[in-house]
């Protein structure tokens, strides 16, 4: 291909890899599925086993079978008949990918597996090949080409084995009950996993720490009772019971509204607050505000008992770094 003939190449390709991609999802679902359910009724750790290229995917779909549930190991194909069979219990199911279905190291294994009654799901690119027909399930990553300009490069084969391996987790996380709670505990290093594991009992501000007021609190006192306790807002109780919500643009509303600071703030307090729990993830608090279409910035934390135990701030989320 001349230098003249790139552009629009990038374009061409990606578009190839969607419409491949389309093709292949037409007639998987049902397979995916029964290979989620062969997994899930065996005890045993998930072997996902490739060579070169597929090697390389079948790490990455190890990886995210680990983080979303499924305990799973790779094994390099040709370093399994030299030794990394010893990973193996009996039972333990196994994923081969191979986009020819007849990779010689992996086409080796199979005799083995069997005699450690391992079930055998095969991701690869032609149903006719031999790991094809010795497989308890068959994936079928078939692609019309690949995609780079010689046609040989393993790049849409490695997307859509991939992408299925991805599929295959998804359906796994559905069949497993599998949360964010769970995706917390699995990353507690990453910053999802810390905004999934953080709570907003960890950065809120305690209800004494903020103002409160009343009906019968005038403007002028409002003001002064937000200034000494500065967090934008101030709440209103019935007993320990949240009633209302003023905000420094209510506060301001009010004084540009009125011509005494000594007239009721009452007509100004929103009645009708958005509470979270102090067990809600600073992540969920964080989406609550967005839909909210950035109107909101403070949000007052209740108990189960709809006692008001303190207040939220989007600054309090910005502190925490993971946003």
């Amino acid at each position: 291909m001349a230098k003249n003939e790139i552009n629009g190449l990038s374009q061409s390709i990606l578009e190839s890899y969607s419409s491949q991609l389309l093709q292949v999802s037409k007639n998987i679902d049902q397979d995916i599925q029964s290979a989620a359910e062969l997994i899930i009724n065996n005890s045993g750790k998930l072997v996902v086993c490739g060579l070169g290229k597929s090697g390389l995917i079948g790490q990455k779909i190890v990886a995210t079978l680990c983080s979303t549930g499924t305990q799973s190991v790779y094994m390099h194909a040709a370093e399994a008949i030299h030794g990394d069979l010893g990973i193996y219990n009996p039972g333990d199911p196994t994923i081969l990918i191979s986009k020819s279905g007849n990779t010689e190291e992996i086409v080796r294994l199979i005799p083995i597996l069997k005699e450690f009654k391992s079930p055998i799901v095969a991701i690869v690119g032609n149903i006719d090949s031999f790991i094809a027909k010795n497989a308890d399930i068959v994936l079928n990553g078939t692609v019309e080409k690949e995609i780079d300009p010689l046609g040989i490069v393993p790049t849409t084969s490695s997307l859509v084995a991939l992408a299925i391996g991805d599929a295959l987790a998804s359906v796994l996380m559905v069949k497993r009950g599998f949360d964010k709670e769970d995706f917390a505990r699995n990353h507690p290093g990453g910053e999802l996993g810390k905004q999934l594991a953080l709570r907003v009992e960890s950065v809120m501000h305690y209800i004494d720490d903020v103002a409160q007021i009343s009906d019968s609190d005038s403007i002028s006192s409002c003001a002064a009772k937000m200034t000494k306790k500065p967090l934008g807002v101030a709440l209103q109780l019935d007993g320990n019971q949240l009633k209302g919500i003023l905000t420094e643009g209510d506060l301001r509303k009010s004084i540009a509204s009125s011509n005494d600071l000594n007239d009721s703030i009452k007509n100004f307090i929103n009645t009708n607050p958005i509470s979270i729990t102090p067990s809600t993830s600073i992540l969920d608090a964080m989406k609550i505000m967005e839909d909210r279409h950035s109107q909101i910035s403070v949000l007052p934390i209740v108990n189960s008992k709809k006692k008001c135990l303190g207040l939220l701030t989007l600054h309090d989320l910005y502190q925490t770094k993971l946003i």
